[in-house]
C-alpha cells in the first residue's frame, strides 16, 4: 500500500491487502485522503462480480439465489431484481443516535478495502462510488446499534440505501452525496456481510489509546520526579531478569525521558515507592502488549475477503462459511481494555501520591499557605469518577449471548458492543490522565523543581507549565484539566 507519511492530504491507495489501523484513523480524520483504488485490485474485485454473478445464476448461492439467515431455505428466482432492495430496506433498521462523522468514514475504508481483497462477488461501481463519497466529505447517516458482532448489517444495509438514493447521507461544506446507483440481487449480501463498523471503530480506539499510553509515561516521569521516586525499577537489569517485551518498552521509555543510565544508582532516600510508581513496567507493559495483539488482529481483519459466501476466481465457487463471527477482535478489544484500565488505576494512585506530604514534602493535597487549602483535593474525587465510568465501559463484552434468526444463529461476539466501549474508555482515560498531570505540574511548581535542560522529560514539563494555569489558590479546577486533556496528544509525541 502508498503511504507518503503522516500529513494532511497525503494519499492512501486501498488494495485489499495493506491496510494499517493507523492509515484507517488517518483516513477517517481526514488527515489523508484516498487514492484511485489499486488497479490489480479492482480488476480483481470485477473478476469476483461476475464470478458470483455466474453462479447465483446456475444454482444456489446464499442470499443471492436464496433468502437469509432462517429464509436461506427460500429460493429467489433469478428474474427478481428487486430481492437485493428488499433485503437491504429490511435489515437497515438500526436504532439509537447517528454515529459521527469519523466513526462512518473509518467504516467506508475498510470496506473499500475488503471489497478489493475480492471475495464478495459485489459490482466494483459500489467500490468507486464509497471512494467518492470519502474523497468529497460525505458519509451516509448512520445508526448506532443494529449488530451484535457477527457482522454490521444494519449500518451497511443503511450505507447500500443511501447508494441507492434511498437513504440520507451527511455532507461536509461543498461535498454532495454520490449520484444514485443501481443496485441488484447480487449486490445486497455482498456489500452487508462485513464487520466493517465495528473495525473501523476499533481503529480509532487504538489510535487513541496508543497515544495515550505513550503520553502517560511522560505525565508518570513527572510525578516521580516530584515526589523524588527512584528509577530504580526501571533498570536494564531488573526487565532482563523478566523480559517481557511491553514492560521492558516502558521502562526503556521512563529512563530516556528523564536521562537515566541503564543501571541507575540507588536513591538516598525511601528503599521503595508505591506501587503506581514502582510497578508501572509490571503494569503498562501488557498494556502495550495487547495494543500490538489487537493491531495485528484487526490488520488481518481489514484486509480480509471474510463475506459469507466467499466467491473463489480460483475455484470458481462459492464457499459458505462462518468468517464473519468476530471473535477475534472481540476478544483482542476486551483484553486490551482491561489492560488499559489498570494503567489508568495507576495514574490515580498516583495522583494519590502526589497529595501526601510524606512524598512531595509539602503541605496535604499541595494546598498553598491559606489555612486547610484543599489544593487538588477535588481531583482525586474527579479522576476516581472518571475511572470508574473507564472501568464499567472495561467489562468484557464478549461475556455476552445472543440466539438470533429462529436459532438459526445461535452464538454472538458481540465484538460491535467492544469496538464502541473502546471508544468511550478513550475519553475516560484521557481525563483520569489529565488529572494527574495538572497535579504533577502544581508539585513541581510548588517544589521549585524542574527535569535537567536537554532531556524530553524537559519538554514534557515545559509543554505542561507553559499551558496550565500557574495560580496556587483554591479555585475551580475544571479548566485546567481541559487544558490538560488538550497537552496530551503532544505529550504522546515527545
Amino acid at each position: 500500500m502508498l503511504d507518503t507519511g503522516r500529513r494532511a492530504g497525503r494519499r492512501i491507495t486501498l488494495d485489499g491487502t495493506g491496510l494499517h489501523t493507523a492509515d484507517i484513523a488517518a483516513l477517517a480524520e481526514r488527515t489523508a485522503r484516498p487514492a484511485p483504488p489499486d488497479p490489480k485490485a479492482l480488476a480483481r474485485a470485477e473478476e469476483s462480480w461476475e464470478t458470483a454473478r455466474r453462479l447465483a445464476a446456475t444454482g444456489r448461492v446464499y442470499g443471492r439465489s436464496t433468502g437469509v439467515g432462517a429464509n436461506r431455505t427460500e429460493d429467489v428466482g433469478a428474474a427478481d431484481a428487486a430481492h437485493g432492495l428488499r433485503l437491504l430496506r429490511s435489515h437497515a433498521g438500526a436504532i439509537g443516535d447517528p454515529l459521527p462523522a469519523r466513526e462512518v468514514r473509518a467504516m467506508l475504508v475498510v470496506r473499500v478495502n475488503q471489497l478489493l481483497a475480492g471475495g464478495a462477488g459485489l459490482n466494483p461501481a459500489v467500490i468507486t462510488a464509497l471512494l467518492a463519497a470519502l474523497e468529497s466529505g460525505a458519509h451516509p447517516v448512520v445508526n448506532e446499534h443494529g449488530a451484535v458482532g457477527t457482522g454490521d448489517l444494519a449500518a451497511l444495509a443503511q450505507t447500500g440505501l443511501a447508494l441507492a438514493g434511498e437513504h440520507p447521507w451527511t455532507c461536509a461544506p461543498g461535498a454532495r452525496a454520490p449520484d444514485p446507483l443501481a443496485l441488484d440481487n447480487n449486490d445486497a449480501l455482498a456489500l452487508i456481510s462485513s464487520n466493517a463498523l465495528t473495525l473501523g471503530q476499533s481503529a480509532l480506539a487504538l489510535d487513541e489509546l496508543r497515544r495515550l499510553l505513550a503520553a502517560s509515561l511522560p505525565v508518570a516521569a513527572l510525578s516521580l520526579l516530584a515526589v523524588g521516586g527512584s528509577h530504580e525499577p526501571f533498570a536494564e537489569p531488573v526487565m532482563l531478569a523478566r523480559p517481557h517485551r511491553g514492560s521492558a518498552a516502558a521502562a526503556t521509555r521512563m529512563r530516556t525521558l528523564a536521562g537515566v543510565p541503564p543501571r541507575p544508582a540507588p536513591p538516598l532516600g525511601r528503599i521503595q515507592d508505591p506501587y503506581g510508581f514502582r510497578c508501572l513496567p509490571q503494569i503498562h507493559g501488557p498494556a502495550l502488549d495487547a495494543a500490538d495483539t489487537l493491531d495485528d488482529v484487526l490488520t488481518v481483519e481489514v484486509n480480509a475477503a471474510a463475506e459469507n459466501p466467499l466467491i473463489s476466481i480460483e475455484d470458481q465457487a462459492a464457499y459458505h462459511h462462518g468468517n464473519f463471527y468476530a471473535a477475534h477482535a472481540a476478544l483482542a478489544l476486551d483484553t486490551f481494555r482491561l489492560a488499559v484500565l489498570q494503567t489508568a488505576r495507576l495514574s490515580t494512585a498516583r495522583l494519590a501520591a502526589l497529595s501526601e506530604p510524606d512524598f512531595t514534602r509539602l503541605r496535604p493535597f499541595l494546598g498553598d499557605a491559606a489555612p486547610a487549602s484543599s489544593g487538588v483535593m477535588i481531583l482525586e474525587y474527579a479522576a476516581g469518577a472518571a475511572l470508574g465510568e473507564m472501568r464499567a465501559v472495561s467489562h468484557p463484552a464478549s461475556l455476552g449471548h445472543a440466539v438470533l434468526s429462529r436459532g438459526v444463529e445461535e452464538q454472538a461476539s458481540f465484538a460491535s458492543l467492544a469496538a464502541r466501549q473502546t471508544l468511550r474508555a478513550c475519553t475516560y482515560y484521557r481525563q483520569v490522565l489529565a488529572c494527574e498531570l495538572v497535579a504533577a505540574v502544581r508539585a513541581l511548581r510548588m517544589r521549585s523543581l524542574e527535569p535537567d535542560p536537554g532531556l524530553p522529560l524537559t519538554d514534557a514539563y515545559h509543554l505542561a507549565a507553559d499551558a496550565l494555569d500557574p495560580r496556587m489558590e483554591d479555585r475551580p479546577l475544571t479548566a485546567d484539566v481541559a487544558v490538560a486533556m488538550g497537552l496530551l496528544d503532544e505529550l504522546a509525541r515527545i
